[in-house]
């Protein structure tokens, strides 16, 4: 893995990885530099063998949006290039083949909502706070907001905090839908690896398929999504996971999954 200067990756041995997103000094920005710098490490991870990654940043911010001293010096061409550059960073984190989860340790604002959107699962520290406030600085948001945010929780939710620009809390969050859970800040990430750690114990082929599988029929009328479900289903029985996973279970045993 490159060595980077705004996030660090730590790849563990147990087929979990954390990406954090490390200028704390600045609430872990986006700008250019990190955008880029996310780009190779998802690239990288994506030809990983792992099985769940978690997604946080460093200090009292997960993410506290795109760096607007940056933006303002933009020239609309610019602005175009740079939303372009979100959009296949959220492409990139949305389309890894294993599970994502995004830790939500504090401010989730503008671009760092739109990146928690990228991932599967979302789950908040209480001290978490969350919006898109694009609109009062005169834009909307650039990196999927207004088209994940609805996909999420529902066209009414979202329309009222992408108009509003509202910043709302953990509860709120939870509320509506926004969040899987909240957890207490002193235990937060204990908490979120307990979840990777149980995604991770299964068998990952069956996950990853899963995982596939409800992504595309999110997109497809229900009859040709659950035809898609029906032949990854039956393609699972070649698989080393699926024999071991069935052998485990009727000789009451611990499963031995290899991934294969």
């Amino acid at each position: 893995m490159t060595d980077f200067e705004t996030i660090s990756v730590d790849l563990g041995s147990d087929g979990l990885a954390t990406l954090t997103i490390t200028r704390p000094k600045a609430l872990n920005a986006l700008n250019e530099q990190v955008l880029t710098e996310l780009s190779q490490a998802l690239e990288d991870l994506a030809a990983r063998d792992l099985r769940a990654l978690i997604v946080t940043g460093e200090g009292r911010a997960f993410i506290a949006g795109a760096d607007i001293k940056a933006m303002m010096e933009m020239s609309a061409d610019e602005a175009l290039t740079f939303g372009h550059l979100g959009h296949s960073v959220m492409n990139a984190l949305q389309g890894l083949p294993f599970p994502t989860i995004a830790a939500v340790n504090g401010f989730a604002l503008g671009g760092g909502l739109e990146l928690a959107l990228s991932c599967d699962l979302i789950y908040l520290s209480e001290k978490a706070k969350v919006g898109l406030p694009e609109v009062g600085l005169g834009i909307i948001p650039g990196f999927g907001g207004t088209q994940r945010l609805g996909r999420r929780i529902g066209w009414h939710h979202a329309r009222r905090l992408v108009f509003t620009g509202a910043t709302i809390d953990a509860a709120e969050a939870l509320r509506i839908g926004l969040a899987l859970e909240v957890f207490p800040a002193d235990e937060f990430m204990d908490k979120v690896r307990d979840v990777a750690t149980a995604i991770a114990s299964q068998g990952p082929v069956a996950v990853r398929r899963a995982r596939e599988v409800m992504a595309r029929g999110a997109e497809l009328p229900l009859e040709d999504a659950n035809r898609a479900e029906v032949e990854a289903f039956a393609g699972l029985w070649d698989t080393a996971d699926r024999a071991e996973g069935m052998a485990a279970f009727v000789d009451r045993r611990d499963v031995d999954f290899q991934g294969a």
